[in-house]
């Protein structure tokens, strides 16, 4: 069915005629999406158009959504290392047991990571005033009378050589001047099947 300007009235799911289209669509579509009536070319147009624009404030919806809840740089990485940290969190170390398929070739692998202190190579009386918080961590092999310092934050204790058989890594969180943190020292065991092979 037409009316005036050629536009047609399409029927509703229910059977009756829909009145009043050519309102809506002046009204909506005629001056802010480009519709003329009467032309059936332009009516195809408007409705590629019209989904067209609703995929975009679909999208632009979705985008302003997502960040909305997109994480700030402080929440991710934590305080900014120029500002000063008053009641600093106490310091953490989280240690896991060694990478297994390693163990089966003869090397020991000892991922870790540390909570309220940055494992960097600062020693000494000033380091204990620093903020964020300064340290570094001390490594001991089966109960010998030696040990390493490692600063490097590497992420991993790489230890390589040992006989097969059971052994035990002690790994400690110290501050800049080498004092244990209270309640930070881990300990590993492990046993090493086979020897590595030094080729």
């Amino acid at each position: 069915m037409k009316i005036k300007n050629n536009t047609e009235i399409t029927p509703r799911l229910t059977g009756r005629r829909t009145f009043g289209i050519r309102t809506a669509v002046e009204s909506l579509a005629l001056g802010r999406i480009g519709v003329t009536p009467g032309n059936a070319s332009r009516r195809a147009l408007t409705g590629c158009t019209t989904v067209q624009l609703l995929a975009v404030l679909v999208a632009a919806g979705t985008l302003v959504g997502a960040t909305a809840f997109a994480q700030s740089a402080k929440e991710i990485r934590g305080a900014s290392p120029y500002v000063p940290i008053e009641n600093e969190p106490a310091p953490k170390l989280i240690v896991d047991p060694p990478l297994p398929d390693l163990l089966d070739q003869g090397v020991v692998w000892i991922q870790y990571r540390t909570e309220n202190v940055h494992i960097i190579p600062v020693f000494g009386k000033g380091a204990l005033n620093a903020s964020p918080r300064v340290g570094h961590l001390h490594v001991h092999v089966d109960d010998l009378p030696w040990w390493w310092a490692d600063a490097s934050d590497s992420n991993t204790i790489d230890i390589a050589g040992l006989p097969v058989g059971q052994h035990k890594v002690r790994i400690e969180l110290v501050d800049g001047n080498h004092h244990i943190i209270p309640g930070q020292t881990k300990t590993v065991t492990f046993r090493l099947p086979v020897a590595l092979r030094h080729e």
